[in-house]
């Protein structure tokens, strides 16, 4: 069954210091800052979280139709999305605008220097839930602001049901705004930080959320996570990783886990820990999208960690 990733497509640049930055920062020169950074290894990964959560559905076998707005540097990028058989027929070429990037730079205690330029994100208003066609269920992940705002009211509209995500992109709204995004929502999905501040900006509890919704689920980390349905609270143990290697796009892949769950009827102690389990593949690797297991091997690993199979 057909599902809308509404989200953003980024290229991660990611570079690394080697050495530690307290060592060419001087602290009572914060406020005239000018320093640069050799840094002799980089690499570029595929990225975004359209882009990272369509991958990770592809690969339990569902349905991803990708909805965002990227540059005129997209071309590896597609050729990406044509080799991995993901839709790429509601993903809009924005002229004269560079797709989505961040600029990463992490040194040897791993502090991050992070710069992320929007590009074509901007205009993801452009996009239209209409557009999509037949389908069955949505998410609406970080993207520009005012098509987050947008393609919420065409999903609630067309009564199509989907999970609210605004990850990174919280800070952009106030209170109100977010208390509509809510409102009109099936699912709220954010981590333990971002729900925190969604109750502060909103002046709604977790709990009070949860009751606006159909479930609200709350990742922890390395505590797993836990799902607010139906007045009670499911927890759902994390996955051990086999190594711990980049958190880059753990959550996307937690996210495409609940996706897949949600539209295939799983009660929510499964669902949950189908994205505790993508999100423990997903950590052993680089960058976002460079895990690869089949669904037969995540049956089994499924199998291994809980007793009992999810396909």
């Amino acid at each position: 069954m057909r599902t809308l990733i509404c989200g953003s497509i980024a290229y991660d640049n990611i570079m690394v210091f080697p050495d530690h930055f307290k060592n060419h920062i001087l602290p009572e020169k914060i406020h005239v800052l000018n320093v640069a950074f050799l840094v002799p290894e980089m690499r570029r990964e595929f990225g975004g979280c359209a882009g990272n959560i369509a991958y990770n559905l592809k690969m339990l076998g569902g349905e991803p139709v990708m909805m965002a707005t990227v540059g005129d540097d997209i071309q590896p990028y597609l050729e990406r999305f044509e080799q991995l058989d993901l839709d790429r027929s509601n993903v809009l070429h924005v002229k004269d605008t560079f797709t989505a990037q961040a600029f990463i730079t992490t040194d040897l205690d791993d502090n991050q220097i992070t710069a992320f330029h929007p590009g074509a994100m901007n205009f993801s208003h452009l996009n239209s839930v209409s557009d999509a066609g037949d389908i069955k269920l949505g998410i609406i992940a970080p993207d520009g602001r005012n098509g987050m705002l947008q393609h919420a009211t065409e999903f609630n509209q067309a009564g199509i049901p989907f999970i609210f995500d605004p990850g990174q992109g919280l800070p952009m709204y106030n209170g109100e705004e977010l208390t509509v995004f809510i409102d009109q929502a099936d699912y709220v999905a954010v981590n333990d930080y971002e729900g925190q501040l969604l109750q502060e900006r909103t002046g709604l509890t977790l709990e009070a959320i949860a009751k606006k919704t159909k479930a609200l689920i709350v990742t922890l980390g390395a505590q797993g996570s836990i799902i607010y349905t139906d007045s009670k609270q499911i927890s759902i143990p994390c996955v051990k990783p086999q190594e711990i290697i980049d958190p880059t796009g753990c959550g996307d892949a937690y996210r495409a886990g609940l996706l897949y769950g949600i539209v295939n009827g799983m009660d929510w102690q499964t669902t949950g820990q189908l994205g505790s389990l993508m999100g423990a593949l997903k950590i052993a690797q680089r960058g976002g999208q460079n895990h690869l297991f089949t669904r037969e091997s995540i049956d089994q690993l499924y199998f291994e960690n809980f007793g009992s199979r999810v396909f």
